[in-house]
């Protein structure tokens, strides 16, 4: 039997897989969007058949071709739902589930086993409207001709407008940088790796970037990672190089981030504690004052009443004040709703100018006026809607079920669902905690993100496998996940409702009820955008 083929989109497909019927692919997109289909092959007979692929396009488009590779995933996330519309993988986790994009255009086929690669398509900026195709060649090991496969392309007459009012962030981990590239702190190496990353989140549509000018004070003790260089002059007096902090701005900035999130600065889950704050940056980890230091001691309060001045001098110097973003403490909840109002009382003396946002999924938080900007969870996010508080949404590993995710074992139609969701109702952005978390939960200690998934955590801490990173790291950069390519496309359809001037609760979106009801099959979404690109056509 000859080597099968075929195109998809928007499907998993793991080492067993079948072809899988269905309606023909067909990217209909606007002027300067990106676009991605996969090409699927499964050798059935011959042993071993290494084999090529290639494809081509209209003159001037950015064809990027990647085969798909996996990784070994040990459970579904909990809990398991036994419909493949809101679990993938059901009976084939454990097991290898596809996810990292390697740029790699070719692949030895097995008998019986199927292998996909991720092909993004991006039409040139001088392009017209009009049908188009992108060719596809699979060549064998001698060059012989195993197959020719043609997607086609429709490209509208429309130019989608950059995103407003609406900021993406996922924190990006700098010690997880210098720790798992070896780094000499913030040398040479450093900042080519960190801006490789930068360019990759502006790809996938973010645009606010984590500044770490103290190590941020979440998942654990980390690794210093202190942009602000601190030399005691005195006892209790200090002085500040902003050195390191304005090259990390201005090289966000370069690669097209323009919001500036600045580390928590007090503790996680309670805001308990002061910032574990370094001479100089850290290098020897000499602590100014002990890790356990109330949030609003003596020694910490001295501290910030010399460093928010010049903190905010430094924000108008570069022309970054009105473009950042300040947290205090991370997930506060429940009962630590009374020492979040003394350290945010606290901050309001100091330095009255700093608006906040945090993670809270409580709204008497918000209602209390507590926080300036809130960031529930998407399970109580419409509740903030609903009484009338300005707000983003996130998640973190929570919640699953029917809700939009994308995890490992999210179907890849659920995760395409983001932007629309996102532009349904009028929230103000989206935060989400995992870029690069590739260490076991809580600590130093690095894992290899292509074996394990979940910071090694699922089991005791209900962490999720693909919750804590979206890229994998590469040689000289960010590996891409097919999570992280299916969300970043999907903020492109935020990009077109805005463009477009479509109402919030136009009944095209009338079936996009909540987080966890919405329609989730594919060809939904793909119904909606041929419907706007209908409207485009006819104007």
């Amino acid at each position: 039997m000859a080597l099968q083929s075929w195109l998809a989109m928007l499907e998993r497909y793991y080492p067993r897989d079948e072809h899988r019927a269905g309606a023909t692919p067909w990217l209909d997109l606007a002027l300067n969007e990106k676009g991605s289909f996969q090409i699927v092959l499964r050798e059935p007979d011959i042993e071993r058949l290494p084999v090529t692929v290639s494809v081509t396009g209209p003159e001037g488009w950015s064809l990027r071709l990647r085969r798909v590779g996996f990784v070994p995933v040990r459970h579904l996330n909990t809990p398991v739902l036994e419909n493949p519309v809101e679990t993938d993988g059901l009976g084939k986790v454990p097991g290898y589930v596809p996810d990292p994009l390697f740029d790699d255009d070719s692949v030895v086929l097995r008998a019986g086993e199927t292998h996909a690669f991720w092909v993004t398509v991006h039409p040139a900026g001088g392009a017209r409207p009009g049908d188009y195709a992108v060719e596809i060649s699979v060549a064998g090991p001698n060059g012989d001709s195993l197959a020719h496969l043609r997607m086609p392309v429709t490209v509208h007459d429309i130019h989608l407008d950059p995103r407003r009012g609406f900021n993406v962030t996922h924190l990006f981990y700098v010690d997880a940088i210098i720790d798992w590239y070896r780094t000499g702190g913030f040398d040479e190496r450093f900042w080519a790796l960190t801006r490789a990353y930068m360019q990759d989140m502006v790809a996938h549509e973010q645009n606010v970037i984590l500044v770490p000018a103290f190590t941020v004070p979440m998942d654990g003790i980390k690794t210093p990672s202190q942009l602000v260089r601190v030399e005691t002059v005195a006892p209790g007096e200090y002085r500040f190089d902003w050195s390191d902090v304005r090259r990390y701005i201005r090289t966000a900035a370069q690669a097209g981030l323009d919001h500036f999130e600045w580390g928590h600065f007090f503790g996680q889950w309670g805001a308990n504690y002061a910032l574990r704050v370094y001479e100089g940056q850290g290098r020897d980890e000499r602590l100014l004052w002990p890790g356990d230091t109330p949030a609003t001691a003596e020694p910490y309060r001295r501290f910030l009443a010399q460093y928010l001045p010049q903190f905010k001098a430094f924000l108008e110097q570069e022309g970054i004040l009105e473009s950042s973003l300040f947290h205090i403490s991370d997930e506060p909840h429940g009962e630590q709703i009374h020492q979040y109002r003394r350290v945010r009382e606290m901050m309001r003396e100091l330095a009255p100018w700093i608006r906040t946002m945090d993670a809270l999924t409580d709204i008497t938080f918000a209602q209390q006026g507590l926080v300036d900007m809130p960031i529930p969870s998407v399970h109580t996010a419409l509740d903030f809607v609903e009484a009338g508080i300005a707000s983003y949404c996130y998640y973190c590993c929570f919640p699953r079920a029917g809700y939009v995710q994308r995890l490992l074992d999210t179907p890849l139609p659920k995760i395409a669902m983001h932007g629309l969701l996102f532009y349904r109702w009028p929230f103000q952005g989206f935060l989400h905690w995992g870029y690069n978390y590739w260490y076991q939960s809580q600590t130093r200690n690095l894992i290899d993100p292509f074996c394990e998934q979940d910071g090694l955590a699922s089991d005791d801490g209900g962490w999720a496998y693909g919750d804590t990173f979206q890229v994998y790291p590469g040689p000289d950069g960010p590996i891409d996940s097919l999570r992280w390519e299916v969300l970043g496309e999907s903020l492109q359809d935020y990009r077109l409702l805005q463009t477009m001037g479509i109402e919030r609760d136009d009944p095209m979106l009338a079936e996009l009820v909540a987080f966890d009801q919405f329609p989730k099959a594919r060809d939904w979404r793909l119904a909606l955008r041929r419907e706007l690109f209908k409207r485009v056509d006819r104007d």
